[in-house]
């Protein structure tokens, strides 16, 4: 094995992009893990809801009767159920996104530290009377390094932009089960 150290910091910046994977992937996983979860319980309380209402519509003679039923009980039941199985999903997406966030920071500082150990090692060791090219490699790191921050910059804002979006979605499901009971309460009156 050589003695270089940049030998050694490629061993180490492998097994840090090792643990980062390992980290994404178990987020992806527990989410993924959460979200079936959630969908078998809402199948099954579901399939039960259903039961049970098909057992008293059974049970109704009246045509008008049946049909006030449903739309007074059934929907309304359905619609509180989709969006609590909304609002479920929506807490799994978010928290697995400011998870996922908070890796991406920690992976671009950690990037960032290697980055300027790699450059003091370089400047450190650099041989006599290259002055010039240090200047030149410390401006571009410079550089580098206000890359560093657009990229984390651009990341913070597409996951904010992200959640922003299953917020939305949330929002735009929470008003489209409310209608129903509007409509409902305005042809009453």
């Amino acid at each position: 094995m050589s003695n270089n150290p940049f030998d050694s910091n490629a061993l180490a910046g492998q097994q840090k992009a090792i643990k980062a994977s390992k980290a994404v992937g178990q987020v992806a996983v527990q989410s993924a893990q959460a979200i079936t979860q959630i969908n078998q319980q809402a199948a099954h309380e579901l399939a039960e809801l259903f039961q049970k209402k098909v057992a008293e519509l059974l049970k109704t003679q009246d045509p008008k009767a049946a049909f006030d039923h449903v739309h007074a009980e059934v929907l309304q039941d359905a619609a509180k159920e989709v969006a609590h199985y909304q609002a479920e999903l929506m807490s799994i997406l978010s928290s697995g996104n400011k998870e996922l966030g908070q890796i991406a920071a920690s992976m671009i500082e950690e990037s960032k530290l290697d980055l300027i150990h790699f450059v003091n090692e370089a400047t450190n060791n650099a041989p006599p009377g290259s002055e010039a090219y240090v200047s030149v490699f410390k401006t571009s790191f410079n550089a580098a390094l206000q890359n560093f921050e657009l990229v984390r910059a651009a990341m913070a804002d597409s996951f904010n932009s992200f959640e922003q979006s299953v917020e939305n979605v949330s929002n735009l499901g929470g008003s489209q089960t409310k209608e129903p009971a509007k409509t409902r309460v305005k042809k009453r009156s």
